[in-house]
């Protein structure tokens, strides 16, 4: 039985190189490609960028919790805007954006804002995700930081959990293990674990973020994380987070340069002056130490580069193309049936 006559092989083998074919087509059609819009909704991305520069300016902060709900979301269930959901069924009311990582995280408004006028253009075209992933980008540009190729095609998840946002959110008190192996997971490396760290070189914290370490390192109450610059770590007591109670107070993640996406992140790293655990973490392995290391002997340029690279892989984790999901019409809210 292992023998077939040469006409039935000749049939079989045109069948195999069609569906060959038709499988090569159908992966094509579901990747993300650069100017997905083109023919759909040709002005897509300018009314983005058009949004963004009329607005950003008024509000610079914003840029860094942009960014950031970029990140939190493509962690969760891949680039598909389950971050910005308010309730799906499978979940009840506790979506992602109530889980503790995502409390702190603004812009959902002008996400909603961004996609009105979307809608406005091309009805039931542009998705969340993408909608997300550009609104990142151009505010990181807009206030002088790197450009990096946001290809377009995502579609939105319909699901949305809270204990998936906390089991899957690289935690700021996280060790060097476990952050590689949450990168690990969503398919990015070490390097880019030290790139994407980069994004701290601007924006703010809140203080139970990271007071454990002038508290109660280790669950000591009193302790201080040794490796925490002593003089730093005495400044942050004494004007900034002054008990561990303190839930309202915000510090600069990168002092002194916090509105600027640069490579001043990288040197309070090597000083011991990062704020988060996570952040002194990459200097405790000597491949993240080396890139480190890297970065700070080469240019500006060289950074916005490489970091252009990460976060384009990065947008490129677990998304939805094709026939999954849907194209939301209100980003909180999956479409009714």
């Amino acid at each position: 039985m292992f023998f077939q006559s040469s006409k039935m092989s000749t049939f079989g083998y045109f069948w195999f190189v069609m569906l060959a074919i038709l499988g090569v087509i159908s992966y094509s059609a579901a990747d993300l490609q650069f100017n997905f819009y083109a023919k759909t909704c040709p002005k897509a991305e300018k009314i983005v960028q058009d949004y963004v520069h009329e607005h950003i300016p008024n509000a610079p902060s914003l840029a860094a919790t942009l960014i950031r709900m970029h990140f939190h979301d493509c962690f969760v269930r891949g680039c598909d805007a389950s971050i910005l959901l308010n309730f799906t069924s499978s979940s009840g009311n506790q979506t992602e954006k109530t889980a503790v990582p995502n409390q702190t995280v603004r812009g959902f408004d002008f996400i909603d804002r961004v996609k009105s006028l979307l809608e406005a253009e091309c009805p039931g075209v542009v998705s969340c995700a993408d909608t997300i992933a550009l609104v990142a980008r151009d505010s990181i540009v807009l206030t002088g930081g790197p450009f990096w190729r946001v290809p377009t095609g995502r579609r939105d998840g319909l699901i949305s959990n809270v204990s998936e946002a906390l089991s899957n959110i690289p935690a700021p008190f996280m060790n060097f293990s476990a952050l590689q192996t949450s990168f690990a997971n969503k398919g990015l490396d070490l390097k880019d674990l030290v790139l994407l760290s980069g994004a701290h070189t601007i924006g703010i914290a809140h203080c139970p973020s990271f007071s454990s370490r002038l508290y109660n390192f280790s669950g000591i109450l009193g302790n201080q994380d040794p490796s925490l610059d002593s003089e730093y770590a005495s400044n942050l007591k004494a004007n900034k987070c002054k008990s561990i109670n303190d839930t309202t107070t915000i510090v600069e993640m990168d002092p002194g340069s916090f509105r600027t996406f640069d490579l001043s992140y990288y040197t309070l790293l090597l000083k011991r002056r990062g704020l988060f655990q996570s952040d002194a973490a990459l200097t405790t392995n000597s491949t993240t130490l080396s890139y480190i290391n890297q970065l700070l002997q080469g240019s500006l340029q060289n950074f916005y580069e490489e970091f252009a690279l990460s976060m384009e892989k990065m947008g490129r984790i677990g998304v939805k193309t094709g026939t999954s999901g849907e194209i939301r019409k209100q980003c909180a809210f999956v479409n009714s049936n």
